[in-house]
């Protein structure tokens, strides 16, 4: 069994993602182990593909872009993600009942 691509620790969501950038759509794919792929339409140069991602991450959880702190994997891929006091979540994420 692998692990959730998200876990909750009390108001901040840890988010594994897997980017896909210069893709035709901007959109939320299927998980890919303990990771959920995301599709950006930017180009993976020079960090704009984080920084989109960052601004998409923010619509999608309804907070400002301070609110979205990238962990790990500027430069890669493979990203690690908190939310802070996300507003909504994607219907693949569950809220925190604690």
């Amino acid at each position: 069994m692998t692990e959730p691509f998200y876990s909750w620790d009390n108001d901040v969501l840890n988010l594994n993602v897997l980017v896909s950038a210069g893709a035709r759509t901007n959109l939320w794919g299927k998980v890919k182990g303990n990771q959920i792929k995301i599709s950006i339409m930017t180009a993976p140069e020079k960090g704009k593909a984080t920084a989109f991602l960052i601004d998409f991450l923010a619509k999608s959880f309804n907070v400002s872009k301070k609110s979205v702190e990238l962990v790990a994997g500027e430069f890669i891929p493979h990203k690690q993600f908190r939310i802070h006091q996300p507003k909504q979540l994607p219907t693949i994420i569950k809220p925190n009942n604690t």
